[in-house]
């Protein structure tokens, strides 16, 4: 049935292509959620500053004709996530379709990694028709071959556009002070972002099973404040409302995931890839791994040796995770070498090198 509904999509699509071809047109692939829209943004950024040219949002799951006509009379076309209607999808020669990725350099194992045959026909259908794919690092590229199922000469290293976001002038006091007030915070407390990823095993999901806030604000609460944020995917995993009685803000509605990074001064997670882009900050990450060994044996695995390569301390139980954040417990050389191994070259200017590559 699934791919029926992909079918579906190309030929709609094919009949639009009667109209003509713009070449200042530019179309983003989305949700409606726009979960995973940061790269685009950059990316749109980028192309108002060389040009003028006109955008239009294509959304997975609200179609039109007029979407479709859009999207089938653009010279440009990005996604930021995996869609499988682009395997039946046939776009003219002239047009651009570039596959960003929402996630930098190779942590987690993904996409053709770990999918089902069925899943990996499909999924190499819609990598032959796109054009690029771009990623963080030449370091990488043997993993994006396999999760895309690609083929090399697509792959183009020219950053993470999303990275460029580090590089513009913030005002850190006031992005913290608008933080603080709006969640009703003492401005003059440390952050800790914690951002959990989702578990296939629903049981794993609900983190106040594993992590005891009574204890943790009793022992850190007169200097940090525990800030979480949860995977966008994790309602799809856990039917009932993660909550706990104790004090903690909740910031997983909150607008921009990187603007909590900026102005966090410690990151608790577990098997994101958050943890890449936090580590460009050279600040502390600690993995809070409560199913480490489960993980591990049961969901996706990783493209490296998890407990010798993420750059910060592993911990698996409540009282760990509180030692580690008393005793500042942090080796900040370890991330730096970590850091090394995602990306070519972090410089703010990964959004204007993708464009130009383009336009060239």
């Amino acid at each position: 049935m699934a791919f029926l509904k992909h079918k579906i999509y190309g030929k709609l699509f094919s009949i639009f292509k009667v109209f003509p071809l713009k070449e200042n047109k530019i179309s983003f692939i989305i949700d409606s959620n726009q979960s995973f829209k940061g790269n685009l943004d950059y990316i749109k950024k980028e192309f108002e500053r060389q040009g003028n040219f006109e955008f239009n949002f294509f959304y997975k799951d609200k179609i039109s004709f007029n979407s479709f006509k859009n999207l089938a009379t653009s010279k440009y076309v990005f996604l930021n996530d995996n869609f499988f209607p682009l395997a039946f999808m046939k776009f003219r020669d002239e047009t651009e379709v570039v596959q960003l990725w929402h996630a930098p350099g190779a942590s987690k194992k993904f996409g053709g990694s770990v999918c089902s045959p069925e899943e990996l026909e499909i999924l190499s259908m819609a990598s032959e028709n796109t054009d690029y794919l771009i990623t963080s690092s030449k370091k990488v590229e043997k993993e994006y071959i396999e999760a895309f199922q690609i083929d090399k000469s697509k792959i183009e290293a020219l950053g993470l556009p999303r990275l460029d976001y580090y590089f513009e002038n913030h005002d850190l006091d006031k992005l913290k002070s608008e933080f603080c007030r709006e969640y009703d915070i003492d401005s003059s407390k440390k952050i800790i972002l914690y951002a959990p990823t989702f578990r296939d095993e629903e049981k794993y999901n609900n983190i106040f099973d594993f992590l005891d806030l009574e204890r943790f604000n009793e022992v850190l609460g007169d200097e940090y404040v525990l800030a979480l944020r949860l995977h966008p995917k994790i309602k799809n995993f856990y039917k009932d409302d993660i909550s706990s009685r104790g004090k903690y803000v909740d910031v997983s509605e909150f607008e921009s995931e990187q603007e909590l990074m900026l102005i966090s001064d410690i990151l608790i997670t577990d098997y994101s890839s958050i943890m890449i882009e936090y580590a460009v900050l050279n600040r502390p990450i600690i993995f809070f791994t409560y199913d480490l060994e489960y993980y591990l044996a049961n969901e996706r695995g990783f493209y490296y040796d998890f407990k010798q390569t993420v750059p910060g301390p592993i911990v698996h139980t409540s009282d760990e995770l509180i030692d580690i954040i008393k005793n500042s417990e942090f080796d900040k050389s370890k991330i730096s070498d970590f850091v090394m191994t995602q990306f070519d070259v972090i410089d703010g200017k990964a959004s204007k090198r993708v464009v130009d590559f383009l336009l060239k």
